[in-house]
């Protein structure tokens, strides 16, 4: 059987499990399937200003919100159809406009990004993000959400910006990326969802996306509080979450009380350089995730995919990828603390098998001062090419960052941040004379919207 065929057989398992679970639960619930309904009206829900850590009432309204999926509280909600810990500050400015409840946030980043050493490079560059969600009741039991998310990142460059010992996709389709990070689509997310309550704790969904993210690895970085402030994207992110822009998806899940499990079909292959198209889908892709939240401090999950084809510069290669990770949040008074373990492994066929590990971590006091750090591990096959000796070979790679933002709150909605973050390396003694002994960093000025 092919790995497409072993990943639908093994999601058409997941949700036969799932459903024969849910079902004999459902029926001991009490005879009312009606979702609980926020303890808000729609004056005390409009302009309110979800940009900071809440504490007290306000906690307490924002948890009263429930999620596109499911009957939880909203902020148990990242990226796709991913989760997060329910105690997770929710950022966005939230208004009702009829029967839709909108939120809206984004951010900008001006970056000046030195690498050090042979293969390092300077770059003056913009990274971006908007998010606007749209959500409404339908009927008793069911919920329809909308989301749109765009960048402008396009305008820094089809080739990026630079970072060592980031890999994959290309700038012009005919030569790798290679010690830099390629930019995101001006589309990230265009997507649609509905879930149907079968019991006060229950809920099954169905979302899709042109482009959307299938159910695979934890939340995306720029979504994960713990990440989020960190304006350079993990080097382990082909390993993890690099599927968060994919140009058709498919996700049906249930979802009860504290777990969800999901499957999705979506298209395998990695976005192309033409960075302000939308490309057509083609859905040879499938991947499974369970996730658990066993307390509102904490997120698990557990996913596996089989992505045919995934980079464009080599199509006859297929990936399957497993990921694990946690999430522990902890607010404590006006400050929040987020860190996210997470493990991924690449199976290329044929190829290599390849591990990635990060930790990552930030902590906010009182919505003003934030630092930050990663830690990753990542074993890399993709550094060399050509007619080089090392062409092919693994190396595992080291790399620890630490940074911190100073945010100046200009407007109710907005805040202004200055920032920088200092990264350095450790890898093999045959890599000394392509990287030398590299020392990088960035300096940044952010801007916060909702």
């Amino acid at each position: 059987m092919s790995g497409f065929g072993i990943a639908i057989r093994a999601t058409r398992i997941a949700f036969a499990a799932a459903f024969c679970f849910a079902a004999p639960l459902a029926a001991a619930q009490e005879p009312s399937a009606k979702p609980p309904e926020p303890a808000m009206d729609d004056q005390s829900m409009a302009g309110m200003d979800m940009s900071q850590p809440k504490s007290g009432d306000d906690a307490a309204m924002a948890m009263s919100m429930t999620g596109a999926f499911g009957t939880y509280a909203m902020s148990r909600e990242s990226s796709g159809a991913s989760w997060q810990p329910e105690s997770t500050p929710t950022t966005g400015l939230s208004f009702m406009a009829g029967d839709w409840m909108l939120m809206a946030h984004g951010a900008v980043d001006a970056v000046y990004d030195s690498q050090g050493g042979p293969r390092g490079n300077d770059k003056i560059f913009s990274s971006s993000m908007g998010m606007l969600m749209a959500q409404k009741s339908v009927g008793d039991l069911g919920t329809l959400g909308l989301r749109a998310m765009l960048s402008l990142d396009p305008l820094m460059g089809a080739n990026g910006y630079p970072l060592l010992f980031a890999t994959g996709e290309t700038a012009n389709g005919r030569d790798p990326l290679v010690d830099r990070q390629h930019p995101h689509d001006l589309f990230m997310e265009l997507s649609g969802s509905y879930s149907l309550a079968f019991s006060d704790i229950g809920s099954i969904f169905i979302y899709a996306g042109l482009p959307g993210e299938p159910a695979l690895g934890p939340s995306a970085f720029m979504h994960r509080f713990s990440g989020m402030d960190d304006p350079e994207a993990p080097i382990t992110h082909h390993w993890m979450d690099s599927t968060h822009v994919t140009f058709g998806v498919v996700t049906a899940g249930v979802v009860y009380d504290r777990w969800k499990l999901e499957g999705s079909v979506f298209r395998g292959r990695e976005p192309d350089q033409h960075r302000y198209d939308i490309e057509g889908p083609n859905l040879d892709s499938a991947s499974a995730r369970i996730t658990f939240n066993p307390t509102p401090d904490w997120s698990m999950q557990a996913s596996w995919g089989y992505l045919k084809s995934p980079e464009q510069l080599t199509p006859n290669v297929n990936e399957n990828r497993i990921t694990a990770s946690a999430t522990y949040n902890h607010p404590f008074g006006d400050n929040n603390w987020a860190t996210t373990l997470a493990w991924g492994r690449k199976m290329n066929s044929p190829g290599n098998t390849l591990d990635g590990f990060m930790l990552e971590s930030a902590v906010v006091f009182h919505d003003t001062h934030t630092i930050f750090g990663r830690v990753e591990r990542v074993d890399e096959d993709e550094l060399f090419e050509g007619a080089s000796p090392l062409q092919g070979r693994v190396f595992a790679v080291d790399k620890i960052s630490l940074g911190y933002i100073r945010d100046f709150h200009v407007a109710d909605h907005a805040k202004l941040g200055l920032g920088g973050l200092v990264s350095r390396y450790g890898f093999p003694s045959a890599l000394d004379r392509a990287y030398g002994d590299p020392t990088s960093f960035m300096i940044f000025l952010r801007l916060k919207v909702g």
